[in-house]
């Protein structure tokens, strides 16, 4: 799965970013995600913009993630999943993120 195409799976899901009410940047080393939970409707971007929740992930576990193969607590337990930032932010993304 491609950031594009994780862009997309996303994109239906900004209303649950919204509820946050935070800045989560997802970084997959040469492209990142941001989005900007604190509007409403939230955005999502390209952006390389600070945020007070950084996962930084490969496509390819995130996509596992999204698609439920791929439990976000184990992934950050095995260091599939790194988190900076506010990490009350990302257990709540955990049920976001889950399909």
């Amino acid at each position: 799965m491609s950031v594009a195409d994780i862009k997309a799976a996303l994109t239906p899901r900004l209303p649950e970013f919204s509820a946050l009410d935070a800045t989560v940047k997802i970084d997959f080393g040469e492209d990142r995600l941001f989005i900007d939970g604190t509007k409403s409707p939230a955005t999502l971007t390209h952006d390389d913009d600070d945020a007070d929740c950084t996962l930084i992930v490969s496509a390819g576990n995130l996509a596992a993630i999204l698609h439920g193969t791929l439990d976000p607590t184990m992934a950050f337990m095995t260091g599939k999943l790194k988190v900076t930032g506010s990490t009350g932010i990302a257990m709540k993304l955990a049920s976001v993120l889950k399909e």
